[in-house]
C-alpha cells in the first residue's frame, strides 16, 4: 500500500455552526458535509488563539502561539520553527501550499513548501512585520498574475508605484475569477501532476472572511437568518471590559443605528461565501475521485477561528467566546475507525500536526505541544490531554474598537486592556474558565449555558471548580513553557521595534 496523501483544506473566519452537517438550518455545503458524512465530525473543536496569525502558526506547527513566536497578527513564523512539511521525512511527500499564508513573507515559498507555492494576497506588503526582505515586497502573488492574464486592471496602487488587486475588487468578480475557484484549479492541477506519488497539499481560502461579498451574495435572504439568544446582547459589568470596549467600537463604526439589519444582511452574504468555498472544495474532491485517490487520501477541513456576527454585540473575532474560538473540524481518514462518526470531546488544533504525521505513517517528532489523536480516532484510547487551552496576548487588537475617540472609556483603560494577557481552559465536563491579568475573569458552564450569558466566576457555589481549573491552567503553562505576561510584553515590544 503506498503512503497516503494529505489534502488539508481550511478557511478564514468560518464559524463552527455554519455548516449543513453542523445543523445549520439553511446553509448549503454538500461537499464539505460529505467529508464528515464519510468520516469524522468533531463537534467541539477549538483554535488556540482566536485570530489569524497565531492560530495558523499552531495549525502548521503543532505548537501553541507562545512557542511559535506568532503571538500577534502579522508576526512572521521564524525559520527555526518547523511546519508539518519540514517535520515529515525529506523527499517522501511532494508538498504544496495554496492560498493565504499570513505567517510572514506572504508571496515567498517557504517552510518546506518552496517548490509549490501558490499565493493569493498582495495587501500585506504594507504591513511592517510581514516581509523580512525589502526586495520581496516588490513581488506579486500568483493570483495577481492570473488576473492580469485575464486582462484585468489593478485598482490599488502604493506610494512607491506598486499595483495590486484589492480584496474589494476580487470579491466582486464572477465566481470563475474569484480566489476560491482559482485555488481549486491550481490544487487540482497539483493533484493530477502527483497522482502517482504521495503528496501533501495545504489549501487556505480567505473566504468567508471579509469583505463579506462574493458571487453568491443573493443566495440567502437576510430575513431567513437566525441567531442565538446572545445575539446583540451587551451584557453587564461582569463581562470583560475589553469585550465591552470592542463591542462599542465596532458598533460605532458599523451597526449601532440598525444592528439587526446590518447583521442579517452581512450574515446572508457570509453564508454565500461559505457556499462559494464549498463549490471550490467540490471541484477539488472531484479531482481526487477522478484520479482514483479517494481511498488513499486523508482529507481535513477546518478554519483558523470563528466569527461573532452579532453574538454578544460583537463583530469579527479576537475574543474567547465560543463563536470566535470554536471551529469546524471534519476529517476523512481511509481505513480508520467506524465511519461516519461524531466526536463530542473538546479537541484542540494543536493536536492536528502530530495526528496527521502519525496517520501519514511517519514518526511524530519530540518537541511538539500537541499530542496525536489517533487513539481517539481509531477507538483504541482517549485523548492524552483531555482539556483544551486557548490564549490571548498583548496588543492583538482590532479596528476602531481600541481608539478613544467618541468613547466613554479613558485612554488609561484602553491602554490597560490592550496590554492584557488571557488564558482559557475548556474541559470535557463543559467548564470554561478564562483568567485575565488585568480584566475580569469569567467562568461558564457550557452544558447549561452554551451561549455564555451568565458569568459564574464570582459565585461562591463554584469556587472549588474555579480553583481546580486555575490549577490546571497553571500546570499547562508549566508544561508548555508559557512565558509570564511581562515576558510576552517584552517580546511584543522587541518584535515591533
Amino acid at each position: 500500500m503506498p503512503r497516503p496523501n494529505l489534502l488539508f483544506l481550511f478557511t478564514d473566519q468560518h464559524r463552527a455552526d455554519c455548516l449543513g452537517i453542523a445543523g445549520h438550518p439553511i446553509v448549503r455545503t454538500p461537499h464539505l458535509d460529505s467529508i464528515g458524512e464519510q468520516g469524522i465530525v468533531f463537534e467541539n473543536a477549538y483554535c488556540t488563539q482566536p485570530v489569524c496569525t497565531p492560530s495558523r502558526s499552531t495549525i502548521m506547527t503543532g505548537r501553541y502561539p507562545h512557542n511559535t513566536g506568532c503571538m500577534r497578527n502579522q508576526a512572521p513564523l521564524a525559520c527555526d520553527i518547523p511546519t508539518i512539511a519540514e517535520l515529515l521525512p525529506d523527499g517522501q511527500w511532494k508538498c504544496g501550499y495554496f492560498g493565504k499564508w499570513h505567517l510572514g513573507n506572504e508571496v515567498i515559498g517557504q517552510h518546506g513548501f518552496e517548490k509549490t507555492w501558490v499565493s493569493t494576497e498582495d495587501g500585506y506588503r504594507n504591513v511592517p512585520l510581514n516581509y523580512t526582505r525589502d526586495e520581496w515586497r516588490q513581488r506579486h502573488s500568483s493570483y495577481y498574475h492570473f488576473l492580469k492574464e485575464q486582462g484585468l486592471e489593478e485598482d490599488s496602487v502604493a506610494d512607491d508605484g506598486f499595483k495590486w488587486f484589492s480584496r474589494g475588487l476580487a470579491c466582486h468578480l464572477p465566481r470563475e475569477l474569484g480566489k476560491p475557484a482559482f485555488l481549486a484549479g491550481e490544487v487540482s492541477q497539483f493533484i493530477r501532476r502527483n497522482r502517482d506519488r504521495p503528496f501533501v497539499a495545504y489549501v487556505n481560502f480567505l473566504e468567508p472572511h471579509g469583505p463579506f461579498h462574493g458571487p453568491f451574495d443573493k443566495m440567502y435572504a437576510p430575513d431567513e437568518m437566525s441567531f442565538g439568544p446572545n445575539f446583540l446582547i451587551r451584557g453587564d459589568e461582569s463581562r470583560p471590559l475589553r469585550s465591552r470596549m470592542l463591542a462599542e467600537g465596532w458598533a460605532q463604526a458599523y451597526y449601532d443605528s440598525e444592528p439587526e439589519t446590518f447583521f442579517r444582511e452581512t450574515m446572508a452574504r457570509y453564508l454565500g461565501n461559505v457556499s462559494v468555498v464549498d463549490y471550490a472544495v467540490g471541484d477539488i474532491l472531484r479531482t481526487l475521485n477522478d484520479c482514483g485517490l479517494d481511498d488513499n487520501t486523508i482529507v481535513v477541513y477546518t478554519s483558523d477561528h470563528g466569527e461573532q456576527m452579532g453574538a454578544h454585540y460583537l463583530f469579527g473575532k479576537g475574543v474567547q467566546y465560543e463563536e470566535s474560538a470554536r471551529v469546524p473540524l471534519l476529517m476523512r481518514v481511509p481505513g480508520i475507525g467506524p465511519r461516519p462518526r461524531r466526536i463530542t470531546e473538546p479537541v484542540s488544533q494543536v493536536d492536528l500536526v502530530p495526528t496527521l504525521i502519525q496517520l501519514l505513517g511517519a514518526e511524530v517528532p519530540e518537541g511538539l505541544d500537541g499530542y496525536s489523536m489517533v487513539p481517539l480516532l481509531s477507538g483504541d484510547g482517549p485523548l492524552v490531554e483531555e482539556n483544551v487551552f486557548l490564549e490571548w496576548q498583548t496588543n492583538t487588537v482590532f479596528g476602531p474598537a481600541m481608539g478613544v475617540e467618541n468613547s466613554r472609556w479613558t485612554t488609561e483603560e484602553h491602554e490597560q486592556i490592550a496590554d492584557d494577557v488571557a488564558r482559557t481552559i475548556i474541559t470535557p465536563e463543559g467548564w470554561k474558565l478564562t483568567l485575565r491579568e488585568r480584566d475580569h475573569n469569567d467562568l461558564y458552564n457550557l452544558r447549561e449555558d452554551p451561549y455564555e450569558l451568565e458569568n459564574l466566576y464570582a459565585r461562591s457555589n463554584v469556587a472549588i471548580e474555579a480553583e481546580e481549573l486555575t490549577a490546571k491552567i497553571e500546570a499547562w503553562r508549566q508544561r508548555t513553557g508559557d512565558p509570564s505576561p511581562d515576558e510576552i510584553r517584552a517580546y511584543d515590544e522587541e518584535l515591533c521595534s
